[in-house]
């Protein structure tokens, strides 16, 4: 089943926050504002300026799974991505991405292995997976490898 198919809202709450990105190549990131990693925004970002006209984009999916670093509501989170990091990519509602309450979204995900060969539960916020226009994945990234890295930036240019 395509990742598109899942049923998930937008942070504002409205159904199918996925459907948008049907047929784009598609970067999803577990996000959080109170997070050492949280600057990745700016490049998330940079991202979406650079690829979003080429068939590109970011989604983020906020979760306060990992030290409560993502305590905000819906509304509290959307004001401080775009007024701190000027965040236009859409987000979805604040999921859970691992354990008993796991979003469908993340039990797709967590079985497909990174580069080093790491499946299984998220490991922390920042934790990328690249998403082919069909909906499959393409790749998982450690949540430290920066968005703007080359290996990531490279497997985004060749989905494109």
């Amino acid at each position: 089943m395509s990742i598109y198919a899942t049923s998930i809202a937008t942070l504002d709450g409205q159904p199918n926050a996925l459907a948008a990105a049907d047929g784009k190549v598609t970067l999803l990131v577990n996000v959080a504002s109170k997070c050492g990693l949280t600057p990745q925004y700016e490049q998330l970002e940079g991202l979406q300026k650079t690829y979003g006209d080429k068939g590109f984009t970011v989604v983020g999916v906020p979760c306060n799974q990992f030290l409560g670093q993502e305590p905000g509501t819906s509304e509290e989170i959307a004001t401080f991505c775009s007024s701190t990091y000027g965040v236009t990519f859409p987000l979805t509602e604040k999921i859970e991405v691992n354990g008993e309450n796991q979003h469908p979204l993340y039990a797709s995900l967590t079985p497909v292995a990174d580069a080093e060969g790491e499946k299984g539960d998220i490991r922390w916020n920042f934790e990328k997976f690249l998403i082919g226009r069909d909906g499959n994945v393409i790749a998982r990234f450690h949540p430290k490898t920066a968005p703007n890295d080359a290996v990531i930036t490279a497997a985004i240019e060749s989905a494109l």
